[in-house]
């Protein structure tokens, strides 16, 4: 019996011990998640002199999927002038490590000019807007601005150090052969000029029709317009030497040439009216 409760009052100590060793590595996970991981403002040298602000910020973003694009810098100075210095600016936003420049203006020389710093206190806050999360540092206002002004690292030295490199995209490209497959074995011939097995069934055309022998021409004894001419100028563009198509009718010229009967005849051909006529020599 004895043994059975010595027994028992061991589980359940080495049961305690369990649950407290748990609790202690999860409180010392937190407390390194505190002092390590969260996100830290570093103060940057300004190419804006007293007007300007630059700092950088780091996070961890695989735990914190956040975009930052706003920043808040608050002085409150209850002894001297000015008591309260609001600033607020909003940038683009960004998912990951970055640091910025910002033109701050008037609004910072009076936290340079401020009297009565030493009991004064400046609140950085730098918010992920759409989120609704917010990362803030309070400092006294003179370490503020001796942080400012001792700050060696520009921007462009935090960017290219904290810079994370993104893997490329990988894009697989299909096999393909620009040699086309053999065509099936046929009996069939194709059509062409250039086969001796269809020489002669084409014409300079090459529209598969047998060639015909050119027309004799012949001479017109006389060429004539009856009325209804509509002016189209169809015959003056084929023979301008026999027609002249004014703005009212068609004319036959004086001492047309009447020797080639075969522009005049498709000049006839040619009027959509039909109102020109010819006799043969």
């Amino acid at each position: 019996m004895n043994t059975t409760f010595i027994a028992m009052g061991v589980a359940i100590l080495a049961a305690v011990g369990l649950l407290v060793t748990i609790g202690g590595l999860s409180l010392l996970s937190g407390a390194l998640n505190f002092l390590f991981v969260k996100p830290r403002i570093a103060f940057l040298k300004s190419g804006h002199g007293k007007s300007g602000f630059a700092f950088g910020l780091t996070w961890d973003q695989s735990q914190e999927d956040l975009k930052f694009n706003q920043i808040r810098i608050q002085l409150s100075n209850p002894f001297g002038s000015p008591a309260q210095v609001d600033i607020i600016r909003q940038f683009d936003g960004s998912d990951e490590d970055f640091a910025l420049d910002l033109s701050i203006g008037s609004q910072m020389e009076s936290i340079f000019s401020a009297t009565h710093l030493d009991k004064a206190s400046v609140e950085i806050e730098v918010m992920a807007v759409k989120e609704g999360v917010a990362h803030k540092e309070n400092y006294r206002a003179m370490d503020f601005l001796n942080k400012i002004s001792s700050a060696n690292s520009t921007v462009e030295e935090f960017n290219k150090i904290h810079k994370r490199e993104k893997a490329n995209d990988l894009f697989t490209i299909p096999e393909r052969s620009f040699i086309a497959d053999p065509l099936p074995r046929s009996n069939r011939s194709l059509k062409l000029a250039t086969n001796p097995e269809f020489a002669g069934q084409f014409t300079a055309t090459g529209d598969g029709a047998q060639a015909q022998a050119p027309k004799e021409n012949f001479s017109v004894s006389k060429v004539w317009i009856e009325p209804g001419c509509i002016v189209c100028n169809a015959c003056e563009g084929i023979f301008p030497e026999v027609f002249e198509v004014t703005s009212t009718t068609c004319l036959i010229r004086p001492n047309a040439p009447l020797n080639d009967g075969l522009r005049i005849l498709e000049s006839a051909e040619a009027c959509p009216v039909e109102v020109i006529k010819f006799t043969r020599a």
